[in-house]
């Protein structure tokens, strides 16, 4: 029987992977096998922290307004403030009132008046 000669698309897919996984450390990055491991770890991780980057973000607005909120003393809290921004139906998000709050404190005092009235 002849010998037949592999084509490139196998190379060209390990190629893929190891591109990937270039800044990885030790065999994780030399040897095909622990680097498709690796790579599906790193994947994984990186979908986990996502969310976890998104609640940290969370929490981090909420504390920095409860915080100006005190400070000014227009609400004894955050959540109070939140909820008569929801009945006054002023639907601003955690993120841009954190930016207002630490930017431009009078702004969120003109804010929580209208709220007030």
């Amino acid at each position: 029987m002849t010998r037949t000669k592999r084509g490139y698309i196998a190379r060209r897919r390990r190629n893929k992977i190891r591109l990937f996984a270039s800044s990885f450390r030790g065999a994780h990055s030399r040897l095909t096998r622990t680097i498709t491991q690796q790579r599906i770890r790193a994947l994984v991780s990186a979908h986990r922290d996502m969310g976890m980057r998104k609640r940290d973000f969370r929490r981090l607005w909420i504390t920095r307004i409860n915080a100006v909120t005190r400070e000014t003393r227009v609400f004894k809290s955050y959540n109070r403030f939140i909820h008569n921004l929801y009945k006054k139906q002023l639907l601003l998000n955690r993120k841009t009132l954190a930016q207002i709050s630490i930017l431009n404190k009078s702004c969120l005092y003109t804010i929580s008046n209208e709220v007030l009235k």
